[in-house]
């Protein structure tokens, strides 16, 4: 519902009289669409993508993407909507913790003829500044592609390899009625069934015992309290005996107990127990019944096939801008 309009920047102004498509609401979807005089068509041409944002208002969360879309009978309509199918879809996007530049395609099945979308494995980020910014898309016949941000390249890779789901599916498949027999054994370890808890193994020793060699520190106050009343508290003056009761002051620690080891009552330390050994569990060793992890076998994959060329994007009629934020 965001609207648009042609216009100069209003901050960082560059070329006098050089204007863009401006997004004139805050916090609006925007989007703009225009047809090609002709179909595009890549095949066995490299193909460039290329155009300028400025985020002047900054970009808090949102995109400023354009979308390739496809040629269809669809398209010769006068509308377009969020649901016409593209074939590209590549730029900036930022949200929280998510900062990358899109390179998304959608890559028609062969056998089915259904289409799925191939998104860039570690997208690169989006340069976030309210200067004007250059993304440049390249897509080779030999199947690699370029991404650029100012003419700087900023990712680089093959349409085959690093996009997921991958163009090509495996060639084969876990067998999906393969089942593990009752009888297999996974654990590669196992507690020794020929050993036997010692038999001066006490379970129930306690972890700590009282350190019967400990003895109380010469300068160990026994007679003095721990907290005393503050000795410069004073009974507040709106104080009311016989509808407050009693005042009494607040305690706080014994400053006497601070220059001496301790305080109060003394009693023995407890310290670790020698003759703690805890719960007795038999030792480990190999397991003589392992056959290792279990995986299904694997069989041919009946929705296999093999596209060389996923760089032959099919023809391209119109152009679609996209944006949650001011961008021009």
């Amino acid at each position: 519902m965001g609207t648009w309009n042609v216009e100069e920047p209003t901050v960082l102004r560059g070329i006098s009289g050089d204007k863009g498509l401006v997004l004139k609401d805050k916090a609006a979807h925007h989007a703009i669409s225009a047809k090609f005089p002709k179909a595009i068509s890549n095949k066995d041409e490299t193909l460039v993508v290329q155009y300028e944002v400025k985020l002047q208002a900054g970009l808090e969360c949102g995109g400023a993407y354009m979308k390739l879309l496809q040629d269809n009978k669809a398209l010769q309509s006068d509308e377009f909507s969020n649901a016409s199918p593209y074939i590209i879809m590549f730029g900036p996007d930022k949200c929280g913790s998510t900062n990358k530049v899109h390179f998304i395609f959608r890559h028609k099945n062969p056998k089915t003829g259904e289409y799925e979308e191939k998104h860039l494995k570690a997208p690169p980020a989006a340069r976030i500044t309210k200067t004007t910014s250059l993304y440049t898309l390249i897509v080779r016949p030999d199947q690699t592609f370029e991404m650029k941000i100012d003419g700087g390249s900023v990712k680089n890779g093959s349409l085959l390899e690093d996009f997921t789901p991958s163009v090509n599916p495996e060639k084969e498949i876990d067998d999906a009625k393969d089942e593990k027999p009752s009888d297999w054994v996974e654990e590669a370890r196992m507690p020794d069934p020929a050993a036997e808890k010692p038999a001066d193994w006490d379970e129930d020793a306690p972890f700590e015992v009282v350190d019967e060699e400990a003895e109380k520190p010469a300068d160990w106050l026994e007679n003095e309290p721990t907290m005393i009343p503050d000795p410069e508290a004073e009974k507040p003056e709106d104080w009311d005996d016989e509808e407050d009761g009693d005042w009494v002051p607040p305690m706080v620690p014994n400053p006497k107990c601070e220059e001496a080891s301790g305080c109060g009552p003394w009693e023995k330390p407890t310290k670790r127990n020698p003759d703690f050994k805890g719960k007795w569990t038999a030792p480990m060793i190999d397991n003589p019944a392992y056959k290792g992890v279990w995986a299904p076998r694997k069989i041919a994959n009946p929705d296999y096939f093999e596209d060389h060329a996923p760089a032959n994007f099919e023809p391209v009629g119109g152009v679609r801008m996209s944006s949650a934020r001011r961008v021009i």
